[in-house]
């Protein structure tokens, strides 16, 4: 954990000087709808192995979840006339609770009394000694575990897993601002995301968490559902959630919930995220070869190669670059294991290299209307607060 925590906070400070030096903003800036589109949509779609396979763990109880969550968001509004917010604010709570209450029913009846240990873990509410291990009340102290060790091979690795997250934070963020409505995100404003996303990780290191910070695919998912974008919610829950890691029952309280219902979660979920990729392609012209070259190379090789690498460990036990040197091994190895990461490497580099000079380029990389849509949604934007200090002063 000391190594872990040294790591950290090195790879922290890589994500910020990512941030605040201006790196982003130049990605940004000449970053394409046309390339966003892998960006995008992997970084729903890559998170499958979270999605149908942790739900079918436990067949009978991620199944219903799903089910349930599908008819309160899709049917419910139709049959029962209601504001499909509305439904779409409480359909998470209400699916969560009603199935866990089921998980619990059979769990208590002993419907998994002679089961395997594997599938106890997964169906049962108790199968968490977290409950009774956790304290009330836990105030979370600075360098917990000691003074932290720093060892350039850690740091590397980790500098790398940094810079995943950066890209699939980055996807997460057009993401958001594609489901919530908003105008896309201008260079800023993505530098300040990463930037602060480095400051997480580093408060992360500090108080010896074991992770880093990134952006919540999920979350970005919900904004779809909820139809809810505002940034105070977004500080109301983090004061809540801050509070509630004081207090350990809490936490412990919620880790009860079976895997397979979060299964069904992500299942619902990420494919909003993806479906905001697909969003990117109305400012492409998807009839040209360049584009559907680009797009199709890109998100298949987006999928294919960390499969790859995936499979190369579990067979063999190692990656598939094995030299003497196990930071290398690592970087290369977290980096093509990312679907977002290899997606977004490939479409930039295609998208900045095949026929550059060519008059249509811009056009079919969707630039031109880009800049456009940009300068119409400032506009708006602007005549929006102009009018707003209007009626302010009146």
């Amino acid at each position: 954990m000391r190594r872990v925590q040294g790591a950290s906070l090195i790879s922290s400070f890589f994500q910020m000087v990512i941030g605040f030096s201006g790196l982003a903003r130049y990605f940004a800036r000449h970053l394409s709808p046309l390339a966003s589109v892998p960006l995008v949509t992997l970084t729903g779609l890559g998170l499958y192995v979270r999605g149908f396979p942790l739900l079918a763990r436990c067949i009978e109880i991620g199944l219903p979840a799903l089910a349930l969550l599908v008819f309160l968001t899709q049917f419910l509004p139709l049959i029962w006339k209601a504001k499909k917010e509305i439904v779409g604010q409480l359909a998470i709570i209400l699916s969560v609770g009603i199935v866990w209450t089921y998980a619990e029913i059979l769990t208590v009846a002993g419907a998994y009394d002679n089961t395997s240990q594997e599938r106890q873990i997964n169906c049962r509410t108790d199968s968490s000694s977290l409950n009774g291990a956790a304290r009330w009340i836990k105030i979370p102290q600075p360098f917990q575990w000691g003074i932290p060790i720093f060892e350039v091979g850690d740091a590397l690795s980790m500098m790398a897993a940094s810079l995943v997250a950066v890209i699939e934070s980055s996807g997460t963020f057009y993401a958001a601002s594609k489901l919530s409505g908003a105008p896309p995100i201008p260079p800023s404003a993505l530098t300040r995301g990463i930037g602060i996303q480095g400051i997480g990780t580093m408060i992360d290191a500090v108080f010896g968490t074991g992770n880093g910070s990134t952006a919540s695919v999920e979350d970005a998912g919900l904004l779809e559902l909820t139809k809810v974008g505002s940034r105070r919610v977004v500080i109301v829950s983090a004061i809540i959630m801050v509070f509630f890691s004081i207090l350990g029952k809490v936490g412990a309280f919620f880790s009860l919930i079976p895997l397979p219902i979060v299964g069904a979660l992500h299942t619902f979920l990420f494919p909003y995220v993806a479906s905001a990729g697909l969003q990117y392609l109305q400012f492409c012209n998807v009839n040209s070869f360049r584009s559907k070259f680009i797009l199709g190379f890109s998100l298949f090789m987006g999928l294919s190669v960390p499969q790859y690498f995936k499979e190369y460990v579990f067979l063999s036990g190692h990656g598939p670059v094995n030299t003497g040197f196990t930071w290398f091994n690592d970087i290369i190895q977290v980096i093509f294991s990312s679907p977002p990461t290899v997606a977004l490497i490939i479409a930039f580099f295609l998208d900045r290299t095949h026929t550059p000079k060519a008059h249509s380029t811009r056009k079919d990389s969707g630039m031109d209307l880009k800049e456009q849509y940009d300068e119409s949604e400032m506009t708006q934007q602007i005549y929006k607060i102009i009018t707003s200090l209007d009626d302010l002063c009146s």
